[in-house]
């Protein structure tokens, strides 16, 4: 379980004190959990428009765990605003790195659910393309455990993102990032006011040689070039003094080439192909997605509301390498997934008394999603017998619409030192199948003293299967081809059902030290889970009849001057017994150890760390961070797991000012010091399609010229 450098380096900060990137408090109510959410804390967030303030009010964290991170924290962590969103994210409690760019909070398969500016966002279909532009973001807050009752389907965590803005950003940057694998990375940002309309757009293209983690140790993939470009906007309008229009728009294109692995054996032949080298595969997958959302505010007196309309096109094609892949696998399959979705929200808040809020809302999405499939195989006879080697092609086409509703009504009390907040909220879908949950929610939050408070959750939850990952149609039409599954059970997916459960405190051990501890029990039936199965690097659902997760984790944050440090270390335990759904997916074998074991889930990771320092000069900055784990589930039915690991990152930034707000800085950092071949996966395990490793040791610098 333990590695050197980890126990090292977390005994050293330590020694120091050092702990502040990350550490997490409940938030009592919606104006103090900006005040006392305190995860990678170098600085507060502080709401300073009535506007903002009523917004956030009206969908409050009470009594959730809060992790927040500020534009502030993100330049003291490796790439900056440069990093892939999931890095940003890494940083937090709890959080396993995966494969693909995934990450698992919590011991939970994404199950993620996305906020912009107190706006949810729609799903969509996505591999591995971080849609997210980090530049973008002036405060993150992660909230986890028992959820107040305006969160639903998606709640192993809500990611509730805060943009920079005209207001309090108005300047414009250039920048150029680049080194390693080729990377070239120009991007542009630019925010202020015209009159009552508050501003901020930025753009950026990504150019480089890893796209997708190598499936070797090698320092540079094979076969890894990506293209990405995304661009966001941000519009804010004040009506009257009480109520604002708010538009948000984003687009994003990746293109990307899936990697090689060198040196595998071909399968099957193909008239005029005997052998095919595996380092010259050619499948590449493209990515795209668009969302708009239009939000009006309005605050009466007591009263406060915000009303949502929101749409989403997203599309992702797999193409395959007809040759190769149909070698080596006896399958090539080209995919394309489509996603449209359109949708109204509501939320209102009634301050009834000054110690009594009602809150309610309500959700309602239409999706539709489309998989077209172009598979080429083998004719074989009952015994998988190839009988020509000459293959055909069979289509499949799949079309299905999807609805969720949703509404929620909750109640806020405050009782001195007591703040208790109980509710529930009613959620239908109509989609793989019909299904409805009454999900009660109740939170309490206890302040001991200007130091320390306590909280303690629960929460029903009820997440459906996310219809994006549209699932194959007829397996019957693969009998008798190589694509052929050694199972033809295959029933629906099915919606999860968890009670949850969630207590911890938080404690200024001094006023430069916080501590935080959080503990959480989870029982579900129908578990979701996704895995890989087939080349394309497409998620698909399945469920395990019952499942189990809990854990605890401890958080620091040392803030001192111009020294800040942090360490969070968490333990965690995720486990399934008997697959109920999409049988064929699986190995027969396992199919059945699974059924009457308890298994690991495929990214259960038993201790997962981060722990970092960073040490401002007037204008420069240096700083060092680490990310440990002990290592994902591999094998046979998950019983083993991978080895640890544990990169060390450092980095510097300095900035040159030339009066007003002209200012360039300057940027160089240095991931995996010590150059760890590290895997994330192996190959095996349950849902897991080939191995990835993290990247070896790469030098990145990059230039920002502030206007």
């Amino acid at each position: 379980m333990s590695h050197p450098r980890f126990s090292l380096l977390l005994s050293t900060v330590s020694l120091t004190a050092a702990v502040s990137l990350v550490s997490a408090q409940p938030a009592p109510d919606g104006a103090a959990a900006a005040e006392n959410s305190s995860p990678i804390k170098l600085e507060k967030f502080v709401v300073t428009d009535e506007l903002d303030r009523a917004r956030e009010d009206i969908v409050p964290n009470l009594g959730a765990t809060s992790f927040q991170i500020s534009i502030t924290q993100l330049s003291a962590q490796p790439q900056g605003p440069d990093a892939a969103f999931n890095q940003v994210l890494l940083r937090v409690p709890g959080v396993a790195q995966d494969s693909g760019g995934q990450v698992h909070l919590r011991g939970e398969h994404a199950n993620l659910q996305y906020r912009i500016n107190d706006v949810l966002l729609p799903e969509g279909v996505g591999g591995f393309a971080a849609e997210l532009d980090t530049r973008l973001v002036d405060t993150v807050a992660v909230l986890t455990g028992s959820l107040p009752a305006q969160y639903g389907y998606r709640t192993s965590g809500v990611v509730d993102i805060h943009t920079k803005s005209g207001r309090n950003a108005p300047s414009s940057e250039l920048s150029l990032y680049g080194g390693a694998h080729e990377r070239w990375n120009p991007s542009f940002e630019t925010g202020g006011t015209l009159g009552k309309v508050d501003y901020y757009l930025t753009a950026s293209y990504d150019s480089n040689n890893l796209g997708v983690e190598n499936p070797t140790p090698a320092h540079e993939a094979i076969h890894d070039h990506t293209e990405q470009a995304k661009g966001f906007a941000y519009i804010s309008a004040t009506l009257t003094p009480t109520s604002r229009l708010n538009f948000i728009a984003s687009a994003s294109s990746a293109r990307f080439e899936i990697p090689n692995n060198p040196g595998q054996a071909v399968a099957f032949t193909l008239p005029g192909f005997s052998t095919f080298d595996s380092s010259q595969l050619d499948e590449r997958q493209h990515e795209d997605s668009h969302y708009a959302v239009v939000a009006f505010q309005h605050t009466a007196g007591d009263v406060s509301l915000q009303a949502v309309a929101f749409t989403r096109a997203s599309r992702l094609h797999f193409e395959p390498d007809p040759v190769g892949d149909l070698m080596f696998n006896g399958v090539a399959s080209d995919v394309r997934r489509d996603l449209d979705s359109q949708g109204l929200e509501f939320d209102g808040r009634w301050a009834v008394a000054a110690r009594h809020t009602l809150r309610g809302g309500l959700l309602v999405s239409w999706d539709r999603a489309a998989t077209d499939t172009a598979t080429a195989v083998f004719a074989t006879d009952d015994r998988g017998t190839v009988l020509s080697n000459v293959p055909f092609t069979i289509a499949d086409h799949q079309r299905k619409r999807g609805q969720l509703y949703g509404g929620y009504l909750q109640d806020e009390w405050k009782l001195g030192d007591l703040t208790v907040n109980y509710g529930a909220r009613a959620d239908a879908v109509d989609a793989y199948t019909r299904e409805s949950q009454l999900s009660p929610r109740l939170n309490a939050v206890y302040t001991l003293s200007a130091a320390t408070s306590l909280h303690a959750g629960y929460a029903r939850y009820f997440t459906p299967p996310p219809l994006e990952v549209l699932q194959t149609g007829d397996i019957a039409q693969f009998a008798n081809t190589t694509n052929a599954p050694e199972l033809t059970a295959s029933s629906p997916v099915r919606s999860e059902r968890s009670h949850y459960f969630d207590a911890g405190l938080s404690h200024k051990l001094t006023p430069d030290l916080a501590l935080t501890l959080d503990a959480y029990y989870k029982t579900a039936r129908n578990q979701l889970d996704e895995g890989q199965f087939g080349q394309a690097l497409i998620y698909a659902p399945f469920n395990f009849r019952t499942g189990r997760v809990h854990g605890v984790e401890l958080a620091a944050n040392y803030t001192r001057d111009r020294f800040t440090a942090y360490a969070n270390v968490a333990v965690s335990r995720a486990t399934g017994r008997e697959i109920t759904s999409g049988e064929f997916q699986f190995d027969p074998a396992e199919l059945a150890y699974i059924a009457a074991h308890d298994v690991f889930l495929d990214h259960d990771q038993r201790l997962t760390a981060s722990t970092g320092i960073s040490y401002r000069w007037t204008d420069t900055l240096a700083f060092a961070d680490l990310l440990y784990g002990s290592g994902l589930r591999r094998g046979f039915a998950n019983t083993a797991k991978l080895p640890a690991y544990a990169p060390l990152n450092l980095g510097v930034e300095h900035t040159f000012r030339f009066g007003g707000r002209r200012q360039l800085r300057a940027r160089l950092e240095v991931l995996n010091v010590f150059d760890d071949g590290y895997e994330l996966r192996d190959g095996s395990g349950i849902g897991v399609g080939a191995p990835q490793y993290g990247e070896r040791r790469s030098v990145y610098g990059g230039l920002s010229w502030t206007f």
